[in-house]
């Protein structure tokens, strides 16, 4: 555990000065995810200002979805980006053959080395919106949501980090899957609002193929309504653990397989 967290220590070390270094990216960053999210947010106030409700659900209901959806996200996108080099450049330039000489298991290594640091305004923008919906009543909070809450984004962070790897693993074989990635991680979009909008194709998919409804709607609706917890939460919970476990599987057996691409 000491050789862990002295790694990890100097992971961040340079992480730091690689941020330092690259202050205007960062910050292009940042004011691109911002414009992005008051987009959406200007989008959902001029669909109620036409509508009293979507799909049942009024407009400090549709908030919280919303900034639920951001706070599991934001937390995955905090700690695991480097997943995405992996998929898309890592192992077809012969990057990656550097994790395999390390005294670290290499996926380990990947998500360690590199925090993406504007997730915090990922994570914070979802915060306020969830905070703002509190107060205007969508949920009534209990005690046991001091451990149930911060579980449930553990759990709900985990089905992205999850796909990533999954998705990313297949670059061991075939040297980038990063398009692959990028199809799939982007129906997440549908997850910030009431899956009940969809078409039931849609619905399907983010449900039991894709699962991203479990990282936003279902467990919102649970704090919402605190109706069938066995499904709004035991089953982000259930899936989660099987597509982590089944995540780090995929690399294990991608890392036996794995042939250099060279330099």
């Amino acid at each position: 555990m000491t050789h862990f967290l002295r790694l990890y220590k100097t992971f961040i070390a340079q992480y730091f000065k690689r941020l330092l270094e690259y202050r205007i990216d960062f910050l292009t960053g940042a004011f691109s995810f911002l414009f992005d999210q008051i987009t959406s947010l200007v989008f959902i106030f001029i669909i109620f200002s036409q509508i009293p409700s979507l799909s049942g659900y009024p407009f400090e209901a549709i908030v919280f979805i919303y900034g639920f959806s951001l706070i599991p996200k934001g937390i995955d996108h905090f700690f695991t980006d480097n997943l995405w080099k992996v998929a898309y450049f890592m192992v077809r330039r012969g990057d990656f053959d550097r994790y395999l000489t390390k005294p670290i298991h290499p996926l380990l290594h990947v998500i360690m080395e590199t925090w993406q640091i504007d997730a915090l305004g990922e994570f914070l923008v979802g915060l306020s919106l969830v905070i703002y919906s509190s107060t205007q009543g969508v949920i009534q909070w209990v005690w046991t949501d001091v451990l149930v809450l911060p579980l449930t984004m553990i759990m709900a962070a985990l089905i992205y980090t999850s796909i990533k790897m999954m998705v990313s693993a297949i670059a061991l074989w075939t040297k980038r899957s990063g398009s692959i990635l990028q199809m799939i991680y982007s129906t997440n979009e549908f997850a910030k609002y009431p899956i009940a909008i969809y078409h039931k194709i849609i619905q399907f998919t983010i449900t039991y193929v894709i699962p991203f409804a479990f990282t936003s709607y279902f467990p919102a609706r649970y704090f919402m309504t605190r109706e069938n917890p066995l499904v709004n939460l035991g089953g982000l919970y259930v899936i989660a653990t099987i597509f982590t476990l089944f995540g780090v599987y995929l690399w294990q057996i991608g890392l036996k397989a794995y042939e250099s691409a060279g330099s």
